[in-house]
């Protein structure tokens, strides 16, 4: 991976390579800015020319990938760095609905609240907090990339997902407008779907009362598409509670009665007959254009590709899948050289709470967390690398840090949570900034070779 440089000055220069960079340090001729991604500060020179160096993001529902390249005369794109943005926004969507209920309690037993008028408005271009949060995060990144590297210019995948095709392959002309419920209601169109029995048990409870149930729990992320609906009796929603239809019908092994023979069954067809959930190709969908107004707003020059293109590129240079990869495909590209290097893998963990109280699921505290961040100079979010000497936890370990007023700590490392790390043993390595890092090895050749066979 190519280390970042900047001058005496702060301003940036051409990356180098870690050769390079670890010469310059041992010569005391620069000193380490920061570890992720690495970057190093010249002593004795200001100023220097530079190549055009362009950012390409390959943008995702769940996770963005980045890549820095060098642009040469001949066409040939070399990679300098690239990067995969772990985003939080479920989290986001999480605590807001948590947030939601808090409030809804509140004011219907709690204590009374006079009426509140539904008078605010939103501006053009609103979105939801969490769909925000991965706009947000990518052009931080990007002015981040700025002040690192000499950037002259943003490339953009942007893709656009036919939900409705992706849905009924063969769907065409005027059913775009029609939609699965043209003419019918949801619940009517699923009787009818069903003829009016139970899809778990068929009729075989005897219970006659018929509800709409949800295949993947609304509790925990399920939608409201029709896709996602069945028609269940009573007594088999009960007794499914808020599992998904999959996991109930492993419950019910190995069943004991002719009923709970048939609930798995029908709950194994169930779930193989469920379709995709389109939600990340909606926050796709929604995202696109913010993004790209927020590029341009930061006064670069931004180029777009579509995701055939990106495709198209990288099966034709035999480039592996891969969200960084992806962006270092994208747009208009005659050949890509230095892909197979390590990937900073960046998770969006946020900068904490202000909320020092912990609640049950009904909003009643059942814990309080300390007033003060800062523990033996440490903070929860700091980068540290502790060495243990002797005993179970004897080794090097370096990951994210989450402090404890007992002075020992927790780290979050690749592998996992390592609990119970005093702070003698810890030493900072950067402080924190929002995000947890760890560098993702590289695709060995023999991969790619493997993966051309296989299209081949």
């Amino acid at each position: 991976m190519a280390v970042l440089v900047l001058d005496k000055r702060k301003q940036p220069l051409m990356p180098c390579s870690e050769k390079r960079a670890r010469l310059l340090l041992d010569r005391d001729r620069a000193v380490v800015v920061r570890v992720h991604p690495f970057t190093i500060r010249l002593k004795d020179r200001v100023g220097g020319s530079t190549q055009p160096v362009r950012i390409k993001i390959d943008p995702g529902s769940r996770a963005t990938g980045m890549a820095m390249v060098r642009e040469s005369g001949d066409g040939i794109q070399h990679v300098l760095w690239l990067g995969e943005i772990a985003h939080r926004g479920h989290v986001i969507r999480d605590q807001l609905a948590q947030r939601r209920a808090f409030r809804r309690r509140r004011r219907s037993n709690l204590r009374h609240r006079p009426a509140r008028f539904n008078n605010r408005r939103r501006s053009a271009g609103w979105l939801a907090p969490s769909l925000q949060h991965r706009v947000d995060t990518t052009t931080a990144w990007v002015r981040r990339l700025r002040r690192w590297a000499p950037v002259t210019a943003v490339s953009q995948e942007l893709v656009r997902f036919d939900t409705q095709r992706m849905e009924s392959a063969d769907i065409s002309g005027v059913a775009y407008q029609r939609g699965t419920l043209l003419g019918t209601q949801v619940r009517e169109y699923l009787l009818h779907r069903h003829q009016h029995q139970c899809a778990y048990c068929h009729g075989q409870s005897g219970d006659p009362v018929l509800e709409v149930e949800h295949v993947h729990p609304k509790s925990r992320g399920g939608s409201n598409r029709v896709g996602n609906l069945v028609i269940a009796c009573r007594d088999c929603n009960k007794v499914k509670e808020n599992r998904d239809a999959g996991e109930w019908a492993r419950d019910l092994a190995p069943a004991r009665g002719r009923l709970d023979v048939a609930r798995r069954h029908n709950a194994a067809l169930v779930d193989a007959g469920k379709r995709p959930s389109l939600r990340d190709a909606s926050a796709v969908n929604s995202t696109r254009w913010a993004l790209f107004q927020a590029l341009k707003a930061a006064g670069l020059q931004v180029a777009v590709g579509t995701g055939g293109r990106t495709k198209w590129n990288r099966q034709r240079l035999g480039i592996p899948k891969g969200h960084a990869l992806d962006a270092a495909c994208v747009g208009e590209v005659e050949a890509v050289s230095g892909w197979n290097r390590p990937v900073l893998a960046i998770k969006a963990a946020g900068r904490g709470s202000y909320q020092r109280t912990r609640l049950t699921r009904h909003g009643f505290p059942r814990g309080y967390l300390m007033r003060h961040k800062q523990v033996r100079g440490f903070q929860t979010g700091d980068h540290v690398q502790a060495v243990v000497g002797a005993g179970k936890k004897a080794g090097t370990h370096t990951g994210r840090l989450a402090v404890r007023a007992s002075g020992r700590f927790n780290i979050q490392t690749p592998a996992g949570v390592i609990q119970g790390i005093s702070h003698r043993h810890c030493t900072l390595t950067q402080r924190a900034d929002g995000y947890g890092y760890f560098v993702q090895s590289k695709i060995a050749a023999t991969e790619t070779e493997e993966a051309r066979t296989e299209a081949a």
